[in-house]
């Protein structure tokens, strides 16, 4: 069975949409202390089609905003790139060449790259002759697998938290790497609409296996008591909503099974499948009985 296709831009859009302040501050902070940050507005998405390669391309992110001490408007354009492409910093002069003339304003670019290995990305594209420079035109650029993740755990920013899964961590860094992002959310103290996107942004892109997991849960008990017990909340909150998730699609998949047999033994093989599941990941009965609304007596019988 085929993964689902990501839509990196549609992540990195909602991030940075959400939390734009936080990220110029995190990433550009001389160009932070220049923007008047009471005056942001996200402009609608710009679509501009490339006639002779027969495609479209979709603007990532447009922010109006004004520099402090000045009335007239500007522009930044913030570009996420997943997938290294030669010609990218030419799209990025395209894309500015066509924005100019309907804003005409002074733009500001900036480029993110989050593709898996890290590479040296140009931040210009010129045209020349040996005999005179038409054009130096020069873009802002983040590398986020050249940035080393430990410095940017002492950030109690946002966005810093979720890029950590993008970061230029080891294989063998991955449990370390989930353990600070969940105790950079708790110091963050977001509400929950603003912690479930950067849950699900971080876990798109750094997902650890039962035994990372376990041994994330270790890790985190041997943490200062009252830090451990909030980070292990944050843990065990996630997987009961993951959890509750797959309850829901198994019993529906045992009804599904019900109906096509004629008997109620398909709901309760779909619930009795997810209560195996949950005693595994260490749920304890009641927990369990909530959750599924199953008798204690039948859950004790599967636990054995």
């Amino acid at each position: 069975m085929a993964k689902p296709r990501i839509d990196h831009d549609r992540l990195f859009k909602e991030l940075l949409s959400t939390f734009f302040e936080e990220f110029l501050l995190l990433f550009f902070p001389d160009v932070y202390e220049q923007i008047d940050v009471h005056h942001l507005s996200f402009l609608s998405e710009e679509v501009f089609a490339d006639i002779t390669a027969g495609e479209k391309h979709r603007v990532d992110l447009l922010v109006e905003t004004k520099l402090k001490g000045e009335d007239g408007l500007i522009i930044v354009h913030v570009e996420h790139q997943s997938y290294t492409q030669r010609t990218f910093p030419e799209r990025m002069f395209l894309y500015f060449s066509r924005l100019f003339p309907k804003y005409r304003r002074r733009i500001l670019p900036i480029a993110v790259f989050s593709y898996d290995e890290p590479r040296d990305e140009p931040s210009s594209w010129r045209m020349q002759f040996p005999f005179l420079k038409v054009l130096d035109f020069r873009f802002l650029t983040v590398e986020l697998r050249k940035l080393p993740w430990r410095e940017y755990i002492r950030h109690d920013n946002p966005v810093a938290a979720a890029l950590l899964s993008k970061m230029g961590y080891n294989e063998d860094e991955k449990v370390e790497v989930k353990k600070e992002f969940l105790r950079m959310l708790v110091r963050l103290e977001l509400d929950e609409a603003k912690q479930r996107l950067l849950f699900g942004f971080f876990e798109t892109y750094l997902r650890l296996s039962e035994e990372e997991e376990t041994k994330l849960r270790n890790e985190v008990s041997q943490m200062e008591t009252k830090e451990a017990k909030q980070v292990m909340e944050l843990i065990i909150s996630y997987e009961q909503r993951g959890m509750e998730k797959g309850i829901q699609q198994g019993v529906k998949q045992g009804i599904e099974q019900g109906i096509k047999q004629g008997r109620q033994q398909g709901i309760e093989e779909g619930k009795l499948d997810v209560v195996k599941r949950m005693l595994a990941k260490g749920y304890d009965v009641e927990t369990i009985h909530e959750l599924t609304g199953l008798p204690v007596e039948k859950i004790e019988k599967v636990k054995g």
